[in-house]
């Protein structure tokens, strides 16, 4: 868990491109919240590998889940096709939304109970 969102994290700032656009409209400065989505997912993913740090990282992981979701539901409303990037049927869309990401949150709630 702590490698996917190291590299996810590295993502945000080596391809800014596919985020930016599925940053709900209503939310302001997209450059900064795709910046702190990075550092957050960096940052938990390596306390994830720190034995102190892992049950206070799972948690954050959770919480940053949960603030992902109206960038899953945006992605939705935007036909599940980013102008230029990414285009996905629209099935795939609800599939991360509602497969994709309980699971990601089941699998950081499991660690947050060591």
């Amino acid at each position: 868990m702590a490698f996917l969102y190291l590299l996810a994290g590295v993502n945000h700032f080596v391809s800014p491109e596919s985020y930016l656009p599925i940053i709900p409209d209503y939310l302001p400065n997209h450059e900064l919240i795709n910046i702190l989505a990075g550092l957050a997912e960096i940052i938990l993913g390596i306390g994830l590998l720190i034995p102190k740090t892992k049950v206070i990282s799972a948690w954050g992981v959770v919480f940053m889940l949960i603030a992902f979701i109206p960038s899953h539901a945006y992605f939705i409303q935007i036909g599940s096709c980013i102008e230029g990037g990414i285009c996905t049927p629209e099935w795939v869309g609800w599939f991360r939304l509602i497969v994709i990401h309980p699971l990601l949150l089941a699998w950081a709630w499991i660690y947050t109970k060591e």
